[in-house]
């Protein structure tokens, strides 16, 4: 399970001594070589691309620019920034909320991800200027190639007061609390709209709680925006006096019936090649429930207005279906998988994806914490659809 808490101010300094001591030093594997840019606009695409050796927090999501060869991995409270061979570019630090799940918008060429702030009942979209990370350990608060978005919707649901007693009960699952379980976001992915009206959309995952004592926090939440308009709400980072400049509402708010998960979903991702989307989760608890951890959007059955179960007083609202292959649960209705992708999971829309592992490294006494992405093929078999891909040019 992982840790959800606020890193403090001394472990960024200790990942930015770190990871120069590295790569001044050679003393990581990923951080020895120098950085090199790339050398041309196509790319063949490896077994995997190392995203190396970080003081910092676990790996949490992965995105691919295939066009300038480019890897981008979420550490937590660092994004590092990789060539295809593995070769580090450049990293932002000075993260002191919660970096999660990335993915690459291709139509303006950013990196846009989740970002929480709980303490201060603050959730935005992180965009991250690619073409301006050229070093290591940029800072995300004085340097100019991070914006972010805020998201009302998110605080709305997060600070809900469920249980009408007056009193929020801040950053813990064991309350009633938390409109459907809402723990903040993680989950982001670039596609079309769920309502099956065409047109690209920015969605965004809810992280819900692990509670196995309520019933209305079965179900994932997916906000979708059309980010074409966003560069008005557009604001650089300033932890010191968080900002609320981003949209009223999503243009969409839809459901999957799931069951509860812990934490929600943690990577969430568009195939353009069935046209469904991916949601890797980490394992719910309810004994009701199969708990996989892989669960599929059947992206040709657009959403459908239907009864959001388990909720407190009677609701409706766009309810998206699970792809109806897989593993299935009869008593619930569940469909999915058992698989990877919790740390990261990128479609290449062919059939293939890079699917992300993460671990540990012992430093001189010093846990430095590893992630990797590994080219898999999707081949649909239970209980894991996925299958270890070799070099592919």
């Amino acid at each position: 399970m992982r840790s959800r808490a606020r890193v403090h101010v001394a472990t960024l300094f200790l990942s930015t001594v770190v990871a120069s001591a590295l790569l001044a030093t050679g003393g990581g594997a990923a951080h020895a070589r120098t950085p090199s840019p790339p050398s041309s606009s196509s790319f063949g695409l490896p077994a995997s691309v190392d995203g190396g050796a970080w003081a910092s927090g676990h790996l949490q999501g992965t995105a691919i620019d295939r066009r300038r060869g480019h890897m981008y991995f979420s550490f937590t409270n660092l994004l590092v920034k990789t060539d295809l061979e593995g070769r580090p570019i450049g990293s932002v630090t000075g993260l002191t909320g919660h970096l999660g799940d990335l993915d690459f918008n291709s139509a303006d060429g950013r990196v846009y991800g989740s970002l929480e702030y709980k303490a201060a009942e603050a959730f935005y979209v992180a965009i991250f200027d690619g073409s301006r990370i050229t070093r290591m350990n940029m800072d995300a608060r004085t340097t100019d190639v991070l914006s972010t978005v805020h998201l009302r919707e998110v605080v709305r649901d997060y600070t809900a007061d469920m249980n009408g007693d007056g009193v929020f009960d801040g950053d813990t699952g064991n309350t009633p609390d938390h409109r459907y379980g809402c723990s903040g976001i993680d989950g982001v992915a670039f596609g079309p709209d769920l309502n099956g009206r065409g047109g690209g959309r920015l969605t965004v995952a809810y992280g819900v709680y692990s509670n196995t004592a309520r019933t209305d926090n079965d179900h994932q939440v997916l906000l979708q925006y059309d980010v074409r308009d966003w560069r008005k709400y557009e604001r650089p980072l300033s932890e010191d006096a968080m900002h609320t400049s981003g949209p009223a509402s999503p243009g969409g708010k839809f459901f999957a019936y799931t069951g509860n998960t812990t934490y929600g979903v943690q990577n969430l991702e568009y195939d353009g090649d069935s046209g469904d989307w991916l949601m890797a989760v980490y394992k719910g608890r309810k004994a009701a429930f199969p708990n996989y951890g892989l669960y599929v959007l059947d992206g040709s059955k657009p959403a459908r207005r239907g009864e959001v179960k388990g909720q407190p007083r009677p609701e409706s609202g766009r309810i998206v279906s699970l792809l109806p292959r897989g593993l299935h649960h009869e008593p619930s209705g569940v469909y999915g998988y058992e698989s990877g992708g919790q740390y990261g999971l990128v479609s290449l829309d062919d059939g293939r994806h890079y699917v992300a592992e993460a671990g540990t490294v012992d430093s001189g006494g010093t846990t430095l914490q590893t992630g990797r992405a590994v080219l898999h093929r999707w081949t649909g078999a239970v209980p894991n659809p996925f299958a270890v891909r070799g070099s592919a040019r």
